[in-house]
């Protein structure tokens, strides 16, 4: 799990690519779940909580540029 301030780091670019991994890690979690072979389903959690830090972050980024 990536803390606010890492993510802050990484430009706009590198944001859309990690939300893109992590919203193929949620549905391959979520078919886990739904086949009842996922071993931690607080996981899926953790995953949803990352897609929304990140979303969080690159809106911070769309209105103010210079940041």
């Amino acid at each position: 799990m990536m803390k606010a301030n890492e993510i802050r780091k990484m430009t706009s670019a590198e944001l859309e690519g990690k939300l893109l991994d992590l919203k193929k890690d949620l549905f391959t979690l979520r078919m886990q779940h739904a086949t009842n072979q996922l071993d931690n389903p607080t996981q899926i959690a953790v995953v949803k909580k990352e897609i929304a830090r990140i979303k969080t972050i690159l809106r911070e980024k769309e209105l103010r540029p210079e940041a």
